[in-house]
């Protein structure tokens, strides 16, 4: 493996050095991500283990519990990938989800949304650069497409003409899911700037509210259950 993917990388006021335990808060708070994955799991036993998409949704966000405890423990380029790439497929596996249980999509339609919000995906922080310049919010931007997502699923899950008890349940778990994840996301985006006052910085109350963001989120995947054409048809 080239050196380059050794390269240290310090993004956090935690870390005051390349050495394993230097963002020990980091590190450790990543145990929300395996405790709403176990919760998940519970969530799914008791709905009678059948649902393969919620199982997948457990591993998943236990994988990002790990993948952070990686990157927030070694901080170099191949770490990163560990932490970036799981969290990218939960949101796509989450956003496919979403528009077939919650909002009944047939899978041609669902594969051009999901297309449309891979396409907003890529192009969302070229244009953001382009248009704010160095205002990243410590790299936060990169979860506004995503967060938008939350919002219009729910949206249109709670403006339904004739709502069910399925699209009540995904309702308001992706808004309130959305009202924490926004909480969250602002701890992510000030983390440098606070460095001076509180030389840990904020990012862990990141990882332990988005720990509670996606446990909301697998829950009411759970809860819903899988998507079948009576319900979308309601």
């Amino acid at each position: 493996m080239p050196s380059s993917w050794f390269e240290p990388i310090d993004l956090y006021c935690e870390r005051t050095d390349p050495s394993f335990w230097s963002e020990p808060l980091n590190a450790l708070s990543n145990a929300a991500f395996l405790v709403a994955a176990g919760a998940g799991f519970v969530l799914w036993r008791r709905a009678g283990s059948r649902d393969a998409a919620g199982l997948w949704l457990v591993a998943a966000v236990a994988i990002v519990g790990i993948g952070s405890f990686l990157f927030h423990t070694f901080a170099n380029r191949w770490s990163m990938f560990a932490d970036v790439i799981p969290i990218a497929v939960f949101v796509y596996s989450y956003v496919v989800l979403a528009l077939r249980r919650y909002l009944g999509l047939g899978w041609l339609a669902m594969l051009v949304a999901i297309g449309a919000f891979a396409l907003l995906d890529s192009c969302f922080a070229p244009l953001w650069v382009k248009i704010f310049g160095d205002v990243t919010l410590n790299g936060s931007i990169r979860y506004f497409p995503p967060a938008l997502a939350l919002n219009v699923v729910g949206a249109l899950c709670a403006m339904r003409r004739n709502p069910t008890d399925r699209s009540r349940t995904a309702a308001r778990a992706l808004l309130g899911a959305m009202a924490v994840f926004a909480v969250s996301l602002t701890f992510r985006s000030i983390d440098q700037d606070i460095c001076g006052s509180f030389p840990t910085g904020s990012h862990v109350l990141w990882h332990l509210l988005n720990g509670f963001v996606l446990f909301l989120l697998i829950a009411a995947a759970i809860r819903v259950g899988p998507w079948d054409r009576r319900a979308a048809a309601v």
